[in-house]
């Protein structure tokens, strides 16, 4: 099974980034949150991806090219690129990794369209480039396969990014909550799809995959919703990212499976 990242977007919420590097590059604790990412799917069994580039995907290519070389020791030849010997294994050794030009534009569904070739009529698995979880895969995976439907969406309870205030009849405040857990449950990305999805993302470049593919999909009662009561946290802000790399250091990360 695949599993398909999209990297495409412009992060125009965190420019102080993004001016320079596409989003998924951002760094926490010195790696890009892409190879945190990819790194909670390897270690559940997931080491086959595909990448959908758009916006500086220049640099992701460039990352995966020499990923060898920037992770282990190495000697060349100057001049000779042919002559370039890696001295030590890393541990992403057995990855298999496709970056695949999904255009600067495209939205979501498209860019999921667009890579159809590339997972070859098998169910695979979709998320975004910037957030990470503590989700189990298999148990993802087991949940998908008991409704037998054409696609698997993991909700979570975030928390609030406000304190809230609660007002007694009497007009006076009773209580102050410092970002509390909402009630309500937000997709977390980590999708499950079977290949029928395709059929729903048809000429679906200006769509985005939460709008109208997985409506229709919903509205067909072939949309199963998985409960994740776990971590998840996505990086939209360079405040959430600042707060990604406090857990990182911390020493208590808790997307760090591996």
């Amino acid at each position: 099974m695949k599993a398909v990242l999209l990297a495409g977007g412009q992060g125009t919420r965190m420019r102080e980034e993004t001016e320079f590097r596409p989003k998924p590059m951002v760094e926490i604790g010195g790696k890009p949150i892409l190879w945190h990412l990819m790194k909670i799917f390897a270690t559940q069994g997931v080491t086959d991806f595909v990448i959908c580039a758009g916006y500086k995907g220049e640099q992701i290519k460039s990352y995966f090219l020499n990923y060898a070389a920037l992770n282990a020791d190495f000697t060349i030849t100057l001049g000779d690129r042919s002559s370039l010997q890696i001295h030590d294994a890393h541990l992403e050794a057995d990855w298999t990794v496709t970056v695949a030009d999904t255009g600067i534009d495209t939205l979501t569904a498209g860019r999921v369209e667009r890579i159809e070739r590339f997972v070859q009529g098998e169910r695979f698995m979709v998320t975004y480039g910037d957030g990470l979880a503590d989700i189990s895969i298999p148990d993802l995976i087991a949940f998908h396969e008991r409704h037998g439907k054409l696609g698997t969406i993991p909700t979570v309870r975030p928390m609030s990014r406000f304190g809230l205030v609660n007002v007694d009849p009497d007009g006076l405040v009773s209580q102050f909550r410092e970002k509390p857990q909402m009630d309500d449950w937000v997709s977390a990305g980590f999708f499950v799809f079977e290949p029928g999805i395709f059929d729903y993302l048809r000429d679906s470049d200006q769509m985005m995959l939460e709008d109208q593919p997985l409506n229709r999909l919903a509205e067909e009662r072939q949309l199963g919703a998985y409960r994740h009561d776990g971590f998840w946290q996505p990086m939209d802000t360079f405040r959430e990212s600042q707060l990604l790399n406090e857990y990182w250091y911390s020493g208590e990360a808790p997307w760090k499976i591996w």
